[in-house]
């Protein structure tokens, strides 16, 4: 049960049961599509199942993903320790106990020969996809030169060449996902495939340099983003008034403004 497989049949369809790991936004889906993950042999032909199922059918139970700073949020008081408090991502792990899938919302079953090809293809497509990054790259490039004008430091040269080298880190994985698409071609059935091996590219670039462009953010902005007081605090009648007098920027910036 590591893995999804077919356990039972009958009449009307197939039975399920398994698991699926960190379901990115499966807790705010209508349908999920079960498939498979690895590269299947004939010994394995159970586990060669796509399918549809509703996010609520019977036997599906989720487990809720857990974030580092997702007990912050529990404290109320506030919306600035929420990070992206309306339109947070999210994961869960995906429990199957005889999930039931009617014959027509199955579309592999048994066929293993196909398994490694869908996944590639699936992970061609899912990688050049992760230009996405780079919209929140975007953000906290945009974040990062806003503290350093609050900090007072717009103009300071290694300030400004580290927001440059974040900005080319970020182009460079934007500019991999459009090259894999541009170089896409046309398959039989009419529809099109990215490049593989640009997509790959994608995805190394993206296993690396967002972490270099938030360690050049977190450079910038200074140690106090790491030890800053919780929301909680700026609002005590009286811790408030104090880090308000001491966390004070450059002069004409709200103190609220560079904590947020």
């Amino acid at each position: 049960d590591l893995f999804t497989r077919i356990v039972d049949s009958d009449e009307k369809g197939v039975y399920v049961s398994g698991a699926k790991a960190h379901q990115t936004g499966c807790i705010n889906s209508h349908w999920i599509i079960l498939m498979p993950t690895i590269r299947l042999t004939q010994n394995d032909k159970e586990y060669a199942i796509v399918g549809a199922i509703p996010a609520d059918v019977k036997g599906l139970t989720y487990i809720y993903g857990r974030q580092s700073c997702d007990t912050r949020v529990m404290e109320g008081g506030g919306d600035i320790d929420l990070g992206n408090a309306k339109f947070g991502g999210q994961e869960a792990m995906m429990i199957l106990d005889r999930v039931f899938i009617p014959w027509d919302k199955l579309f592999m079953n048994g066929e293993f020969e196909f398994a490694s090809m869908l996944v590639e293809r699936f992970t061609c497509y899912h990688r050049r996809s992760y230009v996405c990054k780079t919209g929140l790259g975007d953000v906290l490039i945009g974040a990062a030169a806003t503290i350093a004008d609050y900090n007072g430091v717009p103009n300071v040269s290694h300030i400004k060449d580290k927001i440059i080298e974040m900005t080319h880190l970020n182009e460079t994985i934007f500019a991999a996902g459009i090259a894999s698409s541009h170089q896409g071609h046309k398959m039989k059935s009419g529809v099109y495939l990215n490049d593989d091996m640009l997509a790959q590219v994608c995805k190394h670039n993206v296993t690396r340099f967002p972490y270099e462009i938030s360690r050049l953010a977190q450079d910038i902005a200074g140690g106090l983003m790491v030890t800053l007081p919780s929301e909680k605090d700026f609002r005590h009648p009286e811790a408030g008034p104090m880090l308000k007098k001491y966390l004070v920027g450059r002069k004409g910036v709200d103190v609220e403004n560079r904590m947020r």
